[in-house]
């Protein structure tokens, strides 16, 4: 046999990188291409900020924090929480107007193409992600170089989960309407449950219960813990429950996409 035609274990490994690396541009392009996207996800996280933080900011502190610094954490959640889920949408979408299946006929597998759409979820978070860190400055908080990369490792981790946990949501539904309608009841709960814009500790009985079982609470907190000192749980158990979430969130995301009716 000539040598040239033997066949290796992982020589299609390229082949793959680049199919991830193909799907991850696409959808890098498509965010560039709708401009009222970009200004939206930039903007609504500031505008949260200057009008609610600073409107209460004024007569509130929190553990000596004036509160526009004490919710920063949770708005910078915020901002990669909602992108990251409504990522299913797309997906919706994309299935609705044959974008998808254009995708799922190529000979990259189901587990290749969600890969490559959950790191362009992480990279359009890691965006959003600066602009509001560097915003943060403005506003009083004095976090290092060290502290902000540090941050922007969090946010990718986190986005990571909530991306798979979007694209495992919109692997189920058949119209972005739909999609729409249970997102929202997702969405929302697991944000106003967190504590991203009050102490964790005011919730208590059957909401404290929730509150505990919510991922993005153990997010904001280590965020907050990151930026400002302040935390309610072990770091170590933060990064516990950060590290399941992830796992747990890509393990029913690549299941749920493999079994995506095109």
């Amino acid at each position: 046999m000539n040598p040239r035609n033997k066949v290796t274990p992982g020589t299609n490994r390229p082949d793959t990188l680049k199919g991830i690396y193909a799907v991850w541009w696409r959808e890098i392009t498509v965010f560039f291409r709708e401009t009222p996207r970009i200004i939206s996800s930039v903007m609504s996280p500031i505008i949260w900020l200057l009008v609610f933080g600073a409107g209460l900011g004024g007569s509130l502190s929190v553990q000596g924090l004036d509160y526009q610094q004490f919710i920063f954490g949770g708005i910078l959640v915020q901002t990669f929480l909602f992108s990251s889920l409504f990522y299913g949408a797309y997906l919706v979408w994309d299935r609705k107007i044959d974008v998808l299946k254009a995708v799922l006929v190529s000979p990259l597998s189901r587990s290749s193409i969600f890969l490559g759409k959950v790191f362009g979820g992480v990279t359009i978070s890691l965006m959003e992600a600066i602009i509001v860190l560097l915003f943060g400055y403005l506003i009083g908080m004095n976090y290092s170089a060290g502290v902000f990369v540090l941050a922007l490792v969090l946010v990718a981790l986190a986005s990571a989960g909530l991306t798979a946990l979007g694209l495992a949501v919109g692997s189920f539904m058949e119209s972005p309407e739909g999609f729409q309608l249970l997102s929202s009841l997702v969405l929302f709960p697991l944000f106003f449950l967190s504590g991203a814009l009050f102490p964790i500790n005011n919730l208590k009985g059957p909401l404290g219960i929730l509150a505990a079982i919510d991922p993005v609470t153990y997010i904001v907190d280590i965020l907050r813990n990151v930026l400002t000192g302040i935390h309610y749980f072990d770091p170590m158990l933060d990064l516990a429950a950060l590290a399941v979430f992830i796992v747990g969130a890509n393990i029913i995301g690549v299941w749920a996409f493999s079994r995506m009716k095109s």
